[in-house]
């Protein structure tokens, strides 16, 4: 594909514009417009960036071969069927969808159709990635924590992530990491969380033990005073620990004298502008993308089982 990708964005609100600022910027895309619910929203952002306001959904599917979906988790798998009738590559923030019925319907008819299905799990395209997946070969431990604080009010619905459990709006985060790391079969989980400011959980954690040996400790939150996004992770004679947050972070490996610790050598970038970047090169060369709907589709299997855990088993 010699010519630019003209592509879309549907929902506009505190990540979608993000997306349409970025869209706007990259050298292989054209930003030929922005749909939302909230018309005044839509405007504001088109004219921002150069763009138009569609009224109409499937007018903006029309005009476009490929779009980010930025709309609330329980509204992706409906937009995902109107686009994928006008034969459009999609990028889906995460989750993937609410269910695992969906998702897996969302994985079908994508590869029935032909069409490229990312999962937008932004964190594989933070810069801390690279050095983690050259640097481990068999993590035998691993603890990841991610913390928020809750999130404001929005005039129309709920505050942002909220639709969901913690679980599924940020945990899913490092639970899609940990799969792709670790690269076995879940064999059994522990896992507790409690609801506070909203009707799902909002703090939640879980211990993952996996077929080859593997433990993962991973603690989610959207009730903290601060913001973390960490994991560390040991293998035999090293451990590193990674700041996702601020692309920095510490190796220690065992050497003939004792300890050696070093900082690790991060060439920073912005994670979601990567992410992008990599969806239109897929698109443009009709490649696999570093997280495609069956990784997405994994995480929240594995996310909504431990959903159903909690709520069965309560602590």
């Amino acid at each position: 594909m010699s010519d630019k990708l003209k592509i879309g964005v549907f929902g506009v609100g505190s990540l979608g514009q993000w997306h349409a600022r970025i869209y706007s910027e990259l050298e292989n895309a054209e930003l030929v417009g922005v749909h939302d619910i909230n018309s005044e929203r839509a405007s504001e952002i088109a004219a921002t960036y150069g763009t138009r306001a569609f009224d109409s959904m499937e007018e903006l599917a029309t005009a476009v071969d490929a779009a980010s979906i930025v709309v609330p988790t329980d509204k992706h798998f409906g937009i995902f069927k109107t686009l994928v009738e006008h034969d459009v590559h999609l990028l889906v923030e995460k989750p993937i969808t609410v269910t695992t019925g969906e998702a897996e319907a969302m994985v079908s008819i994508a590869t029935e159709k032909g069409l490229i299905l990312q999962v937008g799990h932004v964190e594989r395209f933070n810069p801390v990635m690279e050095f983690l997946e050259d640097s481990l070969s068999l993590p035998r431990f691993i603890e990841a924590t991610r913390l928020a604080p809750y999130p404001p009010p929005r005039a129309e619905g709920a505050p942002r992530g909220t639709e969901v459990s913690v679980v599924l709006d940020l945990m899913i985060h490092d639970l899609e990491i940990i799969l792709h790391i670790v690269n076995s079969e879940v064999k059994e989980f522990h896992a507790v969380g409690v609801p506070v400011l909203s009707p799902t959980e909002d703090i939640a954690n879980v211990r993952l033990i996996f077929e080859n040996g593997c433990v993962a400790n991973v603690t989610a939150s959207r009730i903290s005073q601060e913001r973390i996004r960490k994991i560390r992770l040991f293998q035999e004679d090293t451990y590193v620990s990674l700041d996702y947050m601020n692309q920095a972070g510490q190796i220690c490996r065992k050497t003939e004298s004792g300890i050696s610790a070093n900082q690790v050598p991060i060439e920073k970038g912005e994670p979601l502008a990567i992410e992008l970047a990599s969806f239109v090169e897929c698109v443009r060369n009709s490649s696999n993308p570093v997280v495609s709907g069956l990784h997405g589709s994994a995480a929240l299997e594995l996310a909504v089982d431990i959903c159903k855990h909690i709520r069965t088993n309560p602590s």
